[in-house]
């Protein structure tokens, strides 16, 4: 005979709404032809990439964060005070510090709880969404605003035509919410191995030259450890879960490289039918890149409720992870 108990269903991290927020400003491949020795037959067959959003002068990554996080809160019937946690994922905060997270806690009026950035390059909303999904587990919250912003184009060197062309500036945000509902956060897969850091990073940083400096990349090691180390995750992300790729609604990767989106998809045997692609109209956004695609294709219809999503990145480090999400 039962014992008349219910049982107690496990606590998911539920995306209950997403925002974005991308500037004003559109740098074509024919405006970078007037910049640097390039072209668009040259960006676009490497790339994929026919387009990105430049932020204004005096433009701040606090500020594309703000914005992403208000249209966030209005979609999903909260304000600021509902929210317990704010995390940013980026590389690119106003200054060394404050953090980015706590202007936008200010911004929206959440004035309880823990407020910090997560830097993990491109990396860095996966990671950011590993940590928040075990703070709502671990019952500490019931609500965080997790944001991925960034103003990389402070970074670029606009003299590298191998480095300007890729990156963009943009955020994107989702408010987690705690819920024993099968929809949510099923599990988060978080890796690195900082031999391989000098194939991404930058030429400065406050302890070093006190300057942000500039982008750095070795372009082809980076495409091949990229291509391998995805790969990897998503298999472990399969294997983890149970899973077969079959089973996927929905691939999400982080915005770098047509290619590499492209190769990562036929190792699930996926059409591109099944991948949500934003890189060629908003460039490498690092980590504003992941929830800028996820909303996307939210507000546009294509991800909906129950669907399966993977989410996969890597970024300077280098880092990578995966997320398999129930929408």
């Amino acid at each position: 005979m039962g014992s008349g108990k219910t049982r107690k269903m496990a606590i998911r991290s539920k995306i209950l709404s997403t925002g974005s927020y991308l500037p004003e400003k559109v740098l074509t491949n024919a405006d970078l032809e007037k910049m640097v020795d390039t072209s668009d037959e040259w960006i676009v067959q490497r790339t994929g990439i026919k387009q990105r959003h430049i932020a204004a002068e005096g433009q701040y990554t606090s500020d594309l964060a703000i914005a992403a996080a208000k249209q966030a809160l209005e979609r999903s019937g909260l304000d600021g005070g509902d929210i317990d946690a704010v995390i940013v994922a980026t590389a690119t905060p106003d200054k060394t510090f404050p953090a980015v997270a706590v202007k936008v806690q200010a911004a929206i009026g959440a004035s309880r709880g823990p407020a910090f950035d997560v830097e993990a390059a491109c990396s860095g909303f996966i990671y950011a969404l590993g940590i928040a999904d075990n703070f709502i587990k671990a019952g500490q919250v019931k609500r965080i605003m997790l944001i991925g912003a960034e103003k990389i184009s402070a970074a670029v060197d606009w003299t590298d035509r191998t480095t300007c062309v890729l990156f963009a500036d943009g955020a994107g945000a989702v408010i987690l919410e705690a819920t024993e509902e099968e929809e949510g956060v099923i599990s988060t897969h978080l890796h690195a191995d900082g031999k391989y850091s000098e194939i991404l990073n930058t030429t400065g940083g406050p302890s070093t030259t006190g300057t942000i400096g500039h982008i750095y990349m070795e372009g082809r090691e980076g495409f091949k450890h990229a291509v391998t180390f995805l790969s990897e995750v998503v298999q472990e992300t399969l294997e983890h879960n149970d899973i077969k790729p079959e089973e996927l609604d929905w691939l999400i990767p982080h915005q770098a490289n047509m290619r590499i989106i492209e190769s990562t998809a036929k190792k699930l045997n996926m059409g591109m039918d099944r991948v949500v692609t934003t890189v060629d109209h908003h460039g490498n956004t690092s980590a504003a890149s992941i929830p800028l695609a996820l909303d996307e294709a939210v507000t546009d219809g294509r991800v909906k409720r129950g669907q399966l999503l993977l989410l996969e990145a890597l970024g300077g480090g280098l880092t990578w992870g995966s997320a398999l999400v129930r929408f």
